[in-house]
C-alpha cells in the first residue's frame, strides 16, 4: 500500500472540489460534502493540522 500524502483539511475540500464534489454545508469545522452520484463525505477543517492516514484513507473510500 503506498503511502498517503499529508494534507490540510482545506487542501482535501480543494481537491474533492476537483473531483465533483461541493460543498452542502458546514457545522463547525467541519464540512460536509457531496458529489452529485449521491456520495457524499465530511472533512474536518481545523487551522494548522493536516489529516491523518486513517482518517484519509476513510475519505477516499467514501
Amino acid at each position: 500500500m503506498s503511502k498517503l500524502p499529508a494534507l490540510t483539511g482545506k487542501e482535501v475540500v480543494e481537491a474533492l472540489g476537483r473531483a465533483g464534489f461541493s460543498v452542502i454545508r458546514t457545522r463547525s469545522s467541519h464540512h460536509f460534502l457531496r458529489h452529485p452520484d449521491g456520495r457524499t463525505t465530511v472533512v474536518p477543517v481545523h487551522a494548522g493540522e493536516t489529516i491523518g492516514p486513517g482518517l484519509m484513507s476513510k475519505i477516499l473510500r467514501d
